[in-house]
């Protein structure tokens, strides 16, 4: 695209198409014509591009998982104790937490399909490392910045966002979600098939050429765009908006309080399944303990039902329902995981369906708060989630080396009750800055759509709020909301696209941030 100035003369010049969008990445790569930025022919994100966005993060997000069925050879390989080899699966956790609290916010600030295209090469050849070194050292380290570097799905999701037209928007995101839930199942199939019969290196080698596709994928088919970011809007800004939220919204505490047990519950369940069938008194090979992700497939295939049965339900009952279910599937593996194999499968079988409902149940809430703050909302419950991913895997691994799987089942419960709590000491439709309480009674149906609902309770706070005078703001938005009422937008959303009005905006303002 060519801009036109006119100075001050009254001469027209004509600016070239590179003087203003560039036509390279990182200033060697060159773009494909049909990807670059041309404001005039707005791109048109297809079912192929979506396809592309779940596949990639599926073989992305596995990098966090594949070591997992591996614990076992892993241990025999480099020669240390189950104890010592429980470190690798917590320190790719916790590198992925890092990445998600210090890179994903990188997307408002520089063009996503340079930072994609980074941050994926980046993970591809540290995973070359992994199948190659004999140091354990090594190796733990390497697991620690993969997991930082493995954060490129989180990316993803609010790329689609900002992309798909408004009647597509929550199919497009379906897809993306539906892909990292089946890269978690996928790692731990896989890892442990190949493992059974060649080394636990040719796994890592094959992750590589897995993200290498996918890396190539991205450059073939990612359209360009203009940093996300307002003017003026810096990184350590965007970081202290989330920390503020994380502070001052109750909403958001208590989906994050929760989101840090149900996750602990979650990982510390897979990670000591190895553990558990491959003792007494099973003794099953990684073959057959892969085989268990498949179990879970059940529930990626139920995800769009779920969706839609939410839609219809006000989100904090079905947040409650499916942590129930979580408590009596986990009671099951107190009682009997060591017993019959059956109470393992349905362990399986449980937690993948109720804990699926249950996090969209809880995104659903808190994307209910504000539109216009969607995605630092989202790093707040993405962040708490792998914290509780961390401590699952250290603390389950722990627990059940040393106390037995009983104790293992015990602890899970714990973490399902405090989740219980959690949620019934704040009901569904208490105000927004309420932090206990049942006002608004336990209505569990929705009425409308929830975007109309969020739009015309806008309207109304936004009126009261001028007719009083007082502001029933959190501090924590009071400079965000300036700084979207001055700023102009440089986003990436197509001219099909419609913004819905935010809580802190005016209804004739633009959505700043789209995301989930």
């Amino acid at each position: 695209m060519s801009e036109v100035k006119q100075d001050a003369s009254g001469d027209v010049h004509v600016a070239a198409p590179s003087a203003r969008f560039p036509t390279h990445d990182f200033g060697f790569l060159p773009i494909p014509k049909r990807l670059r930025y041309d404001p005039e022919r707005p791109v048109e994100f297809g079912l192929v591009l979506n396809m592309i966005f779940g596949a990639s993060s599926t073989f992305i997000v596995a990098n966090l998982y594949y070591s997992q069925p591996l614990l076992i050879h892993l241990s025999e390989s480099f020669g240390v104790s189950y104890d010592r080899i429980s470190r690798v699966p917590t320190l790719v956790q916790g590198g992925y937490a890092a990445g998600i609290l210090l890179v994903t916010p990188l997307g408002d600030l520089v063009r996503r399909r340079q930072l994609l295209l980074l941050i994926i090469t980046i993970s591809t050849l540290l995973t070359i490392g992994l199948a190659a070194t004999h140091s354990l050292v090594a190796f733990e380290v390497l697991c620690f910045f993969i997991g930082i570097s493995s954060c490129a799905p989180q990316v993803l999701v609010p790329l689609a966002a900002d992309l798909a037209p408004p009647h597509r928007r929550a199919s497009a995101i379906s897809i993306v979600l539906s892909g990292l839930l089946l890269g978690v199942l996928f790692s731990r199939v896989m890892s442990g098939v190949v493992a059974q019969y060649v080394t636990w290196r040719v796994v890592y080698a094959a992750a590589c050429g897995l993200q290498a596709a996918s890396l190539l994928s991205l450059w073939a088919t990612l359209p360009d765009f203009p940093p996300k970011a307002k003017k003026g809007t810096t990184y350590p800004q965007i970081l202290t908006t989330m920390f503020k939220l994380a502070a001052t919204e109750p909403t958001v505490i208590q989906v994050c309080l929760v989101q840090v047990a149900a996750a602990a519950c979650f990982t510390q369940f897979w990670v000591t399944l190895t553990y558990l069938l491959g003792d007494n008194p099973y003794h099953y090979g990684s073959t057959v303990i892969g085989l268990f992700g498949l179990i879970g497939f059940v529930g990626v295939c139920c995800t769009p039902i779920y969706g839609r049965a939410i839609d219809r339900l006000v989100p904090w009952h079905v947040s409650v329902s499916m942590t129930i279910g979580l408590l009596l599937t986990f009671s099951l593996y107190w009682g009997a995981a060591g017993v019959t194999l059956a109470a393992p499968v349905l362990v399986t079988l449980g937690l993948d369906v109720f804990r699926q409902s249950q996090q969209i149940s809880l995104a659903t809430r808190i994307f209910m708060l504000d539109d216009g703050l969607r995605s630092r909302l989202n790093a707040c419950s993405m962040f708490s989630i792998c914290m509780g991913q961390a401590i699952g895997s250290a603390a389950g691994s722990k627990v059940f080396l040393e106390y037995g799987w009983r104790a293992n089942g015990a602890l899970m419960v714990a973490f399902c009750a405090f989740q219980l709590f959690v949620l019934l000491a704040r009901g569904p439709h208490v105000g927004r800055y309420t932090w206990f309480g049942y006002e608004g009674g336990l209505e569990w149906r929705r009425e409308r759509p929830m975007p109309v609902q969020d739009a015309e309770k806008s309207v109304t706070e936004k009126d009261e709020e001028e007719k009083s005078g007082d502001r029933t703001c959190a501090p924590s938005l009071n400079g965000d909301e300036k700084v979207e009422a001055e700023e102009e937008d440089k986003g990436p959303l197509s001219e099909s696209q419609t913004r819905v009005p935010s809580p802190t905006q005016n209804i004739g303002d633009e959505n700043k941030d789209v995301a989930i």
